[in-house]
């Protein structure tokens, strides 16, 4: 169990306001700009309180040094989730903090006399159909990886329980570490999730698990929409963004198909505003845990992305 200083932390990090950096990400002057993308990755109790420090003032740190967000799950499990969400270069910036953050715990509780340069490792939580393109063909991506970062990467064979993901475990120094997550980023982003998605949440320790709370007046109530949290205290937060009226289709779809999709796979509540007076873009709104608000984003600015380079792919062959 966390201690009460960092079980504090805890909450307050899932409240944490998004950098200015990731607001209204999607288009600046009606122009497309960097797409944000979220990775999340296991942790221990143990390096989750290094990570946050003292009165939460190193992971305050890493955020503004790196402009990414970053949120820790409030959970009673021996792990912890940790969410990195923000453009490429900012995700890259905060895990090098991290790696480099472990890396110095580590060395210091290493005997005296030993000379050996410690190895960080970090385990990814990454969606199956991604997997795919990070293995390659034949193994080719995977292994280009290994040879270019230097960075050690395995992926599961089988999904994380209950879930759709995989773990992907990197190791290495923490400059081995940064330019792999690097190129994981780039092929995240070349490559969106597909099909069904079903987040992993680290099982609850033995005699500590707790029961959603369920409210018998709704009707139903779909899994992972849900907040649950064990101490008082709000655990979702509220985001927007402003979509372009031309590109607004892409992110509804054929009667609405498109952002059920999204709706379902990240558990995010997503109300788009109606086209009001002669705007020339649409307001939408992300309710929900962290999580599930980066989810949502990333997912939008996915289907956005893909729709700018198809027209750009238009253009090139006329």
């Amino acid at each position: 169990m966390a201690t009460p200083d960092v079980e504090a932390v805890l909450l307050e990090s899932v409240e944490e306001p998004q950098p200015p950096e990731l607001q209204d990400l999607v288009s600046v002057d009606g122009l497309i700009t960097e797409p944000v993308l979220g990775i999340r990755m296991l942790m221990s109790s143990r390096d989750v309180g290094s990570i946050i420090g003292k009165g939460g003032m190193t992971i305050k740190a890493f955020r503004e040094q790196s402009g990414a967000r970053i949120n820790i799950s409030n959970s009673t499990s021996s792990e912890r989730l940790v969410t990195v969400t923000g453009t490429k270069d900012s995700v890259c910036k905060a895990f090098e903090a991290i790696g480099k953050k472990i890396e110095q715990d580590t060395a210091s509780a290493k005997p005296a006399d030993s000379e050996a340069t410690p190895s960080v490792s970090f385990r990814l939580v990454i969606q199956t159909s991604q997997c795919g393109s990070l293995i390659g063909k034949g193994g080719s991506k995977i292994k280009e990886i290994r040879e270019s970062t230097d960075a050690s990467i395995q992926v599961a064979g089988e999904t994380l329980p209950n879930s759709t993901e995989r773990a992907v475990t990197i190791s290495g120094s923490p400059d081995a570490l940064t330019l792999c997550i690097n190129q994981i980023c780039a092929i995240m982003l070349e490559n969106p999730p597909r099909g069904p998605f079903i987040p992993y949440k680290p099982h609850a320790l033995p005699n500590q698990a707790y029961q959603p709370r369920v409210n018998p007046n709704l009707p139903f109530q779909a899994p992972y929409t849900a907040t649950f949290h064990t101490a008082a205290g709000p655990a979702t937060t509220t985001q927007q963004m402003r979509i372009p009226n031309d590109l607004i289709g892409c992110v509804i779809g054929r009667k609405g198909s498109k952002i059920h999709e999204i709706r379902v796979s990240s558990g995010a509540q997503i109300k788009i505003a109606g086209n009001e007076g002669e705007t020339q873009d649409r307001l939408v709104t992300i309710t929900g845990t962290p999580e599930a608000v980066g989810m949502a984003q990333y997912l939008i600015n996915s289907r956005i992305h893909s729709e700018v380079n198809s027209f750009i792919s238009v253009g090139m062959n006329l």
